[in-house]
């Protein structure tokens, strides 16, 4: 064996090496499924996260997320995979959004899909900063999206659409807001497709304080015609609520300020809303509105029954999703940020996992209409750390959607690796809830 050739195989065992403990540490969770396990995390791909996928008339999955070589570094740009045989095997990931190599050369960030369902036209909304850094570089930007037409293979030109401004915002209309969207837009009983988006007052309105400690209230937005658009060009959207104040949770050390964040909606059977959201509390807090989103009475804490326990909640996503028999699934951390030695809510690398799954029914109830079986863990990685922040968490930023009888859910594992799951039909297990 010549020099070269054994300095190659040396060179390739390690790398098969490498690889393989790659494959192993991303099957800590036991996922079904994996999307994304980076090729090269010293480089661009070392943070994944913001992990949403959505399934097309054909048949396809679609994966978006938000990609960098660490959250909110220059490079940071949004990523698209498409699976055509369900989740099983996906496609190289190319570049969506964003990036030194884009036309901006600007970060995109935060990106969400959504798929008209009779006509398989696919949208895909993000955060593009457009050289204006207020709160946070990744959270400064525009509403911009693209379309396509034909299952995700080409993608039209980028355009923008209007947030409106709210009291935290900057007052120039040149400064766009500070803000975030973590979930897929869903299609109410009222035929309206709604989000909802996270909002950070301005440095001009509260000059410092980061994402954890800076006033933000929960808004959404409403795309009045993305069912109907023949052109979607021609795309309409309309800010929630009304007025200028958007859902407020007081930030118990400082209850002057605001920590109402990620929040997720859904319909109830009796026409009105429910709105959960992340704040410092330690709880899941929850909010109801008779009129489409225009106003909401005050958030106060989710709990399993009316009046009975909380649901305990680090500030981390808790996203609430309804299928289609009327079930509620809520993914939580189920923990008031004392978990495995964490200091506090905002103690992010230590206290988000493991992430559990709590089943809701319907009840006929005027302040909390739905009550919640007892957690179940849904996923953990063992706590093993990933990273040099020594990351832990798991299941933050996932999505979660009904396909053929199957509920898949999609989930980052330490913001690095793309993973999912079906939920098995003992975790999705109602017995014992009122009907």
């Amino acid at each position: 064996m010549t020099l070269i050739a054994g300095l190659c195989l040396v060179m390739s065992t390690s790398a098969f090496a490498v690889a393989a403990e790659a494959e192993a540490d991303a099957r800590l969770s036991r996922p079904d499924f994996v999307t994304y396990i980076p090729a090269d995390p010293e480089e661009l791909d070392g943070t994944n996260e913001h992990f949403l996928v959505v399934p097309t008339p054909k048949r396809t999955f679609l994966a978006i997320w938000t990609q960098a070589s660490k959250e909110n570094n220059p490079d940071q740009h949004l990523m698209l995979s498409r699976s055509e045989d369900q989740g099983k095997t996906w496609s190289k990931p190319t570049v969506f959004a964003g990036g030194p190599k884009s036309p901006e050369g600007r970060m995109a960030s935060w990106g969400f899909p959504f798929v008209v369902p009779h006509t398989g036209r696919v949208y895909v909304f993000w955060n593009q900063n457009v050289g204006i850094e207020d709160v946070r570089q990744d959270t400064t930007g525009e509403l911009w999206y693209r379309w396509s037409d034909d299952d995700g293979g080409t993608w039209s030109a980028s355009r923008h659409l209007p947030i409106r401004k709210s009291a935290i915002s900057h007052s120039d209309p040149k400064v766009p807001e500070a803000w975030v969207t973590f979930q897929c837009p869903i299609i109410t009983r009222r035929g309206e497709v709604m989000v909802g988006f996270t909002r950070w007052a301005s440095r001009k309105v509260q000059w410092e304080g980061g994402l954890f400690e800076r006033d933000s209230e929960a808004w959404f937005l409403r795309f009045d015609n993305i069912l109907t658009a023949d052109d979607p060009a021609d795309l309409k959207v309309t800010t929630l609520p009304d007025g200028d104040r958007g859902l407020r949770v007081p930030w118990p050390e400082e209850p002057e300020i605001s920590i109402a964040q990620e929040p997720t909606l859904q319909d109830l059977s009796d026409g009105r809303m429910i709105c959960t959201m992340r704040n410092r509390t330690g709880s899941v807090y929850f909010a109801l509105s008779p009129d489409g989103g225009r106003t909401w009475d005050k958030p106060r804490p989710l709990r399993y029954v009316p009046g009975g326990r909380k649901v305990l909640q680090p500030l981390a996503s808790c996203p609430l999703y309804k299928l289609r028999d009327g079930r509620f699934v809520l993914i939580f951390h189920n923990n008031d940020g004392s978990a495995h030695g964490g200091d506090s809510v905002t103690d992010s690398k230590i206290v988000r996992r493991p992430v559990f799954v709590a089943i809701g029914r319907e009840i006929r109830h005027p302040d909390q209409p739905i009550v919640f079986g007892k957690p179940r863990i849904l996923a953990d990685n063992n706590g093993m750390p990933w990273g040099e922040d020594f990351d832990t968490q798991i299941g933050t930023y996932p999505s979660l959607f009904e396909f053929e009888d199957k509920v898949y859910f999609w989930y980052p594992d330490r913001k690095h690796y793309l993973l999912g799951k079906i939920l098995t039909p003992e975790l999705l297990d109602d017995a014992g809830l009122p009907r």
